[in-house]
């Protein structure tokens, strides 16, 4: 077993039970991609095993802080079955499931997503990647499912000095799966979706935005980066009269009128527009419109801390847009996935957006990615979305 050696005084993390070592606190060790390696501080005392990845700023990922652990087909099993009885406990009106959520379920790296009788799985760094076949298997044998479908094509595996990797892993057969959500159905394909799929992890919210919708009587709405309609069928089941959705991509608002349509909503009640975000907005503003509910919902602004700055300019720019457009008493959910903007950070940003649209707001709700996308408390990075629900209120 290779042994990594920590540098003075950038052990304290590993101490705190954090999953992550980055290159710059490693003293001395090498390993191959994903070998498991023993972690010391500078004093020899055993600290970690972990993944090692040599072209990652990352250089360690733990698997276990506890020394007579060992790091072998049944460990991997193990960690499968904790992470399923986790799951099972939980009260999901949904066949789309997150089974694994890497760090928070002791995989880092691994992304596993049920979808019916389908696996997806997303293998993000070198560890897991190494551990492929026996992570497959073992997720074949937890679940008792025969199809597995890997979508290793994250940017993130570029920084592990990985190549994309994609196509079935067990099984065969078709990549586009209906989903029963909430009593609705929503589609997604496993191949060419977003992540492996879908966005599993707005499930709870589109719950509350449906029942939001329903019980504000909220008539016009706004889905803004809508991608397959997912909160517009929401506000459609919560009884809006019409619901507009605007992406940039016209597969994704294709998708979306196929969802109206196969949860028996009249076309009439649903409009998809092409177009950029910003500008539509704009638009829509400069006409004298207005919406009972705006949902705002973009892709990730700000990756990292070292974006926040720019990503700040761009959440502040249309949440203020959206609050000039909400009529009194609207209702306003917007969304971020950023990592690198903390939840307090995006609350500063949505009140400054709402003092220059000359508008104030009551929280109503604060949204996190649903339950079985946990964060664990010793990895505070694992809590990327979080959520403001705002009414519009006069200002002043």
């Amino acid at each position: 077993m290779k042994t990594i050696r920590i540098r003075e005084g950038k052990e304290r993390s590993l101490l705190k039970c954090h999953p992550w070592v980055f290159e710059s606190s490693i003293a001395s060790g090498k390993a191959d991609a994903g070998e498991t390696v023993r972690v010391v501080g500078p004093d020899g005392r055993f600290l970690a095993w972990a993944a090692y990845s040599p072209e990652s700023q990352i250089r360690l990922r733990v698997w276990s802080f506890d020394e007579d652990e060992r790091i072998d087909e049944a460990f991997f099993a193990r960690r499968i079955g904790q992470a399923l009885a986790w799951r099972a406990r939980l009260p999901i009106e949904s066949d789309g499931v997150r089974l694994v959520h890497g760090e928070a379920d002791g995989l880092p790296g691994l992304v596993v997503d049920r979808y019916g009788d389908t696996l997806c799985a997303q293998f993000g760094a070198a560890g897991v990647d190494r551990w492929k076949s026996v992570l497959a298997d073992a997720l074949i044998q937890a679940t008792g499912l025969t199809r597995l479908y890997e979508r290793s094509d994250a940017s993130s595996r570029e920084l592990e000095g990985l190549p994309a990797h994609t196509g079935w892993l067990r099984g065969s057969g078709a990549t586009e799966i209906t989903l029963r959500e909430q009593g609705w159905k929503l589609t997604a394909d496993i191949a060419l979706g977003h992540k492996t799929g879908y966005y599993l992890d707005q499930r709870d919210s589109r719950k509350l935005f449906a029942d939001t919708v329903r019980q504000w009587r909220c008539q016009r709405v706004l889905n803004c980066f809508s991608y397959t309609g997912g909160f517009s069928v929401a506000a459609l089941a919560g009884g809006a009269a019409h619901v507009i959705s605007v992406d940039s991509s016209a597969p994704a608002l294709l998708q979306a009128e196929r969802h109206v349509a196969l949860n028996g909503f009249a076309a009439s009640r649903h409009q998809a527009l092409d177009a950029d975000v910003n500008h539509t907005l704009r638009r829509l503003l400069a006409e004298g419109q207005t919406f009972d509910a705006i949902v705002l919902d973009p892709p990730k602004f700000a990756p990292t801390v070292r974006h926040a700055e720019r990503a700040a300019r761009a959440y502040k720019d249309i949440n203020r847009l959206a609050f000039k457009l909400l009529s009194p008493g609207g209702v306003l959910f917007t969304f971020s996935c950023s990592g690198g903007i903390s939840a307090d950070l995006f609350h500063k940003i949505v009140a400054g957006a709402g003092l220059d649209a000359g508008v104030d707001g009551m929280i109503y709700a604060r949204t996190s990615a649903a339950a079985d996308h946990p964060a664990s408390v010793t990895f505070p990075e694992g809590e990327y979305l979080k959520g403001l629900v705002i009414v519009r209120t006069p200002c002043g």
